[in-house]
């Protein structure tokens, strides 16, 4: 007791003098606003009924180490401006000093809800550069978009998930963190890992699939298609979730053009644009599947519920996907003893001097790396990441404008952005 007695006295002695210095150091004066981070709008400049409100960078509406500096006149919305740096991941930087192959980790830590496409992206751009895109086996392709489609619905799973938590409904997230947690065990038994995989090599794979990978897919996939018609009915069709999403945060294809918004984003506000229809690389040509897009069923075209419905859709068309890869998988491209999917992987990776861009249709959008190599080195001279989380909040303040503050919260959970990818 007497030692209960004494660290009791001696936590309440220190932390009343922590309070003291902490209000001699922290005095209220007129100019609080350039004492603290900076901000666009000056106090001088805001209006008799105007407040500046800065949500984050830890909010819970944020999804991440966002700050935004709100500017409301009461409620209502006046401007937004997004202040960026607390999550740097430094990737363009790292990838000047580092050889091709030992990027790869560096991918998955951008966007690490979705590593496995993102890491696609990249060991596809590598060998176009090569040029050992043919040299690729067909089942390592296979297997590369099965992971990938996995990874995208756990990415999906996410986004609608903690939307709904920002609009209200908890069980969702509670559904959606439980399925995706299926999927997270099925990539970790692949790979190893349960988010940050380097799990696809340039030239190939770091291993074939494990025995009984496809059938414990396959059940998977059985498993999970009821359950997208119970979220649908739970929450995309709940009156609740649709009077806070329909009409709010629309966003017109036109601007989201300018803007270079993709993904289901632009295809939530009416355009039928993918990448794995449009540039239709890896085995996509060869797989039969849909592109939903917003048809303004509950509201207008391009606001916060279509693009929460396309997102729900793409879940439905990646469970198709994944079907016909297991299909092939286990049909005319199974398991072989002497398939080595490390057969194409090169052994010096050191491409043509050249500027070379490759895109892909990541969850969020289409994620590019732009390559200059010098011919010299087995280092990239240079990689620029176009990531698509940063250009789509970049029209944030645009389709914000005008709601209420509470609206905000709706449209800042529907642009479904990782701070790991704005602030590469």
């Amino acid at each position: 007791m007497l030692i209960y007695s004494i660290i009791n006295r001696h936590l309440i002695f220190n932390s009343s003098i922590s309070i003291f210095n902490l209000k001699q150091q922290y005095k209220y004066h007129p100019d609080h606003l350039k004492n603290s981070e900076p901000t666009v709008y000056q106090e001088e400049q805001l209006k008799s009924e105007e407040m500046l409100i800065n949500m984050g960078p830890q909010h819970p509406s944020t999804h991440g180490v966002l700050r935004l500096e709100v500017i409301t006149d009461g409620e209502i919305v006046k401007d937004v401006i997004p202040h960026l740096g607390y999550l740097h991941r430094c990737f363009e930087k790292h990838a000047e000093s580092l050889s091709y192959n030992q990027v790869l980790p560096y991918v998955d830590r951008m966007d690490y809800l979705a590593a496995i496409n993102s890491e696609h992206a990249f060991a596809m751009g590598v060998e176009r550069m090569l040029g050992i895109e043919e040299q690729i086996p067909k089942r390592v392709e296979y297997i590369r978009v099965l992971l990938a489609e996995l990874n995208r619905l756990a990415s999906h799973f996410v986004a609608i998930g903690t939307y709904g938590i920002d609009i209200g409904a908890f069980t969702p997230f509670l559904w959606m963190m439980r399925d995706r947690e299926h999927i997270l065990r099925l990539l970790e038994w692949a790979s190893g890992a349960r988010m940050l995989y380097n799990y696809i090599w340039i030239g190939g794979l770091f291993f074939d699939v494990p025995v009984g990978f496809e059938e414990r897919c396959k059940s998977f996939s059985n498993y999970l298609k009821p359950k997208l018609k119970d979220l649908e009915n739970l929450l995309i069709s709940n009156k609740i979730f649709i009077d806070r999403t329909a009409n709010v945060g629309v966003l017109p294809m036109d601007l989201a053009i300018n803007y270079g918004v993709t993904g289901p984003m632009l295809r939530g506000s009416g355009l039928k644009l993918d990448l794995r229809k449009v540039d239709g690389y890896s085995v996509y040509p060869e797989l039969d599947f849909d592109v939903p897009i917003g048809e303004g069923k509950m509201g207008v075209v391009g606001d916060c519920w279509d693009r929460t419905w396309v997102r729900y859709r793409e879940c439905e068309e990646s469970i198709k996907i994944i079907d016909q890869c297991l299909e092939r998988l286990t049909g005319d491209l199974k398991r072989d003893k002497e398939f080595d999917p490390r057969a194409a992987v090169p052994k010096k990776i050191r491409p043509k001097a050249q500027d070379f861009y490759v895109r892909s249709e990541n969850p969020k959008g289409e994620l590019g790396y732009f390559f200059r190599a010098d011919g010299k080195s087995d280092k990239p001279f240079r990689v620029k990441s176009r990531g698509p989380s940063f250009v789509n909040l970049s029209v944030l303040p645009e389709i914000s404008k005008g709601y209420m503050l509470a609206d905000l919260v709706a449209i800042m959970g529907s642009l479904d952005v990782v701070m790991g990818e704005v602030d590469r």
